[in-house]
């Protein structure tokens, strides 16, 4: 196994850490509410998918 000769600089880690960065998930507009919703996934505020409804938010969940 390859063994380094000499510890790698800060500037060198940095520069390779710097596409470490994490990244805001991207959101989409519902068309039927507009509230903020992840892609290809159902609606948390109307339950709502590519226009059809999925599931009711209206039912009693006992």
């Amino acid at each position: 196994m390859a063994l380094p000769k000499r510890r790698h600089s800060r500037s060198r880690t940095r520069k390779r850490r710097s596409h470490d960065a994490l990244t805001a998930p991207g959101l989409n507009k519902c068309s039927e509410c507009g509230e903020a919703k992840m892609p290809h996934r159902i609606c948390p505020s109307c339950g709502m998918y590519k226009g059809r409804s999925v599931y009711s938010l209206d039912a009693e969940i006992e």
